[in-house]
């Protein structure tokens, strides 16, 4: 009888012993298990943590990230992770699970200091603007390292190296988009009030920020006659959301209709990068820019 009580002992022991003895934190593998809520929260995790992280994205390649149900996995992956990425606003149902079971293991975009001089009408799409993604990933990975103290030095290393990226394609959008015929860009929806600002654009969204919602007759009759005041020959629409709204409008006035994505999600092998690349020739072509 003493002699499995001294085993019971042991082995309890044992599983108290493995369970601390881990300074990244994460499971059997010494890696940090961080859920990122959507694509481009995926994306900086991914680039910050490296090898030393698995992440998680809650919502799947190619699906509308705003309406996110989660399903009762999701559920204990949040549960579970060592640190969860997410947007409050963005998607209503993860920020009541994180409410609810990991709001001291958060990071919270919304919730850094330099987005809160952004676009009117709480625009939540602040990683379209370069440089302030940059803020973005230097304060993640302040807070990455906190998780994984052991590797500390290796995730700022790699948020600079990914903050030296996102300024080199600030300067290809600040150059390319510097001599235009136009600077006005007609959407589907506001999704790109931050890319307007840094690169003194001018968004006409035929509707608001819920790519969802139909507009009035009123609105698109509003957006369209600005169109054709401005001499606008393309209307936006996005990769994830039907086209024939902005179809609709092009027609109407004699335009063309073409993507803008808003990288909430991507699909194949494109990335942040290659779709914010694929946005800047779309914009140069549609507002008529010079050879840069």
């Amino acid at each position: 009888m003493l002699r499995r009580c001294l085993l019971a002992v042991s082995v309890l022991l044992s599983l108290v012993v493995a369970g601390c003895g881990n300074d990244a934190g994460g499971g059997g593998d010494g890696k940090v298990k961080v859920v990122a809520a959507f694509y481009p929260l995926q994306f900086i995790s991914e680039r910050v943590g490296g090898d030393r992280v698995t992440v998680t994205n809650l919502t799947r390649g190619g699906a509308e990230p705003h309406d996110l149900e989660l399903r009762p996995n999701q559920l204990a992956q949040i549960e579970d992770a060592d640190l969860v990425v997410y947007l409050d606003g963005f998607q209503p149902a993860v920020d009541e699970a994180v409410r609810g079971q990991a709001k001291d293991r958060s990071f919270d975009v919304a919730a850094v200091e330099a987005l809160k001089d952004g676009p009117a009408g709480k625009d939540p799409h602040v990683w379209l603007d370069p440089v302030r993604l940059s803020v973005v990933v230097g304060q993640l990975a302040d807070r990455m390292a906190k998780v994984d103290t052991a590797g500390a030095e290796e995730i700022r290393s790699r948020a600079t190296r990914l903050q030296g990226e996102l300024r080199e394609l600030d300067k290809e959008f600040s150059t390319g988009l510097a001599n235009c015929a136009r600077r006005d860009i007609v959407t589907s929806h506001a999704a790109f009030g931050y890319l307007a600002g840094r690169y003194e654009l001018n968004q006409i969204p035929i509707n608001g920020l819920d790519p969802e919602a139909e507009p009035g007759p009123q609105q698109v009759t509003e957006a369209a006659r600005l169109a054709k005041e401005r001499g606008v020959t393309t209307i936006f629409f996005e990769a994830l959301v039907s086209p024939k709204l902005s179809e609709t409008v092009a027609k109407e006035i004699g335009a063309k209709a073409a993507v803008l994505d808003p990288l909430e999600g991507v699909e194949g092998g494109d990335t942040y990068f290659t779709v914010m690349r694929a946005n800047l020739t779309a914009l140069r072509d549609a507002l008529g820019c010079g050879q840069s």
